[in-house]
């Protein structure tokens, strides 16, 4: 009962915001812009600014770990393979395939992931988290790119020198190049700057939380429940359940442990509904196994939980 307690108390608080900002979309005190206008302040202002904080006070070699960075980018590329396999066995669709493959394998790590930590480790941990974010989004903004044009016969269009750009202009890659060389050096933010930093940072979480519940639509998900089902099914049962159970063989416990697992045990990210419309991949089932995942990872992050607390790894 203790562990149920405390599974409870890391996921339902997170959740509860969530569902506040449903329940404001659905009331009409926000709507379609206030969700897209949010996302863009998150994704460019607050997150890249939570993970400077995080980063530059901090002495990096205590929260670099290349061994956990390597692992979790093996990890996402052999997931990203087998989503690609199961999309082409399930789908003839070339449009359907790009938004199954992104939703089945790529994370919310950045907002949901970064609150369950939060919630089970104490904020001191978003430290390491968000080194490693820096590293995947890297990872995952390329196999998106990837998992969307060449399904749909469009990777003549993709021009390399543009993908170049957008990846080191990416605003949470850009937070953790400036802040690295500020903690290797021990270098002190004026006190002002830091506080102003920490403020921004501060609205990151809740925001985006709101952001995600204003946006879940459960518009037409009739036309799309199979292959949402079976993407959902990858994203938050099978490839966190492998993913994890090799983790742990290979040594990793307590906040190293967490990290990974709430990394590949969070729902599809946000951004896939982004990339998918922008690209011209089916945004209406990417949308769909958002859905799906992030209503139903509340009982599956709950279990994963409560196993690894269970078996003393976590």
């Amino acid at each position: 009962m203790s562990m149920l307690i405390h599974a409870i108390n890391i996921v339902a608080p997170v959740f509860i915001i969530v569902f506040i900002g449903y329940g404001l979309r659905k009331r009409g005190m926000i709507d379609e812009a206030f969700t897209r206008v949010s996302s863009k302040v998150v994704f460019s202002v607050a997150m890249p600014m939570l993970v400077f904080v995080k980063i530059a006070n901090m002495p990096i070699h205590q929260l670099i770990n290349w061994r956990q960075i390597g692992f979790a980018c093996c990890a996402i590329l052999v997931a990203f393979l087998v989503c690609w396999v199961v999309a082409y066995w399930i789908s003839k669709n070339g449009r359907d395939r790009g938004a199954f493959i992104q939703g089945a394998f790529r994370s919310n790590f950045a907002i949901l992931g970064f609150a369950l930590l939060s919630n089970a480790f104490g904020i001191e941990v978003l430290g390491k988290a968000a080194i490693v974010l820096s590293f995947i989004m890297i990872l995952y903004n390329v196999l998106s790119v990837i998992a969307l044009a060449v399904p749909q016969k469009k990777e003549r269009q993709i021009s390399a020198r543009q993908m170049l750009i957008e990846l080191i202009t990416n605003p949470l890659v850009l937070a953790a190049v400036i802040a690295v060389p500020i903690s290797l050096f021990n270098i002190r933010l004026p006190v002002i700057v830091n506080q102003s930093a920490e403020q921004l940072a501060a609205l990151t979480l809740p925001l985006a939380l709101i952001g995600i519940g204003g946006s879940l639509s459960f518009s037409g998900l009739k036309k799309d429940l199979q292959l949402s089902l079976v993407a959902a099914s990858l994203k938050i049962v099978l490839i966190p359940l492998i993913v994890t159970i090799c983790a742990v063989r290979l040594g990793f416990r307590g906040e190293d442990l967490g990290v990974l697992f709430f990394l590949f045990a969070s729902p599809t990210a946000i951004a896939s509904y982004i990339m998918a419309d922008a690209m011209g991949s089916n945004s209406r089932l990417a949308g769909h196994i958002i859905l799906i995942t992030t209503l139903s990872s509340i009982v599956t992050i709950s279990i994963g939980i409560i196993w690894l607390k269970s078996l003393g790894l976590m």
